[in-house]
């Protein structure tokens, strides 16, 4: 089975801290709390803009981490839109938000 979940930061450019998730499954665009929606998910990755490649600065969690930290919210949000709560859809849901996260200062718009 493919991914059944996409994602988006709505914001481009130089003011990614200006964006907010479209986070959907199946075409379904999934509700986040105010507290997720127009924040970084803290996914691994290198989110320097200067110093894309350098393996240095790579900063959040990791797949495994990440899903033991966030498992409480995401089995909230996985039943309040019908979505199985099982250790596929969260990794299925962190692989999809991952490639789209971001951080602060990423960018460079604030500099």
């Amino acid at each position: 089975m493919s991914n059944p979940f996409t994602a988006r930061w709505s914001a481009t450019g130089n003011n990614l801290c200006l964006g907010q998730w479209e986070i959907r499954y199946h075409e379904r665009l999934l509700d986040l709390d105010a507290a997720r929606r127009d924040r970084d998910m803290g996914t691994f990755g290198v989110f320097s803009y200067i110093f894309p490649d350098d393996e240095e600065l790579a900063e959040g969690l990791r797949e495994d981490e990440w899903i033991l930290e966030n498992v409480e919210w995401l089995t909230e949000l996985f039943i309040a839109h019908d979505i199985p709560v099982d250790e596929a859809h969260m990794r299925w849901f962190y692989q999809a938000v991952n490639p789209r996260d971001w951080r602060c200062g990423s960018c460079g718009g604030c500099i």
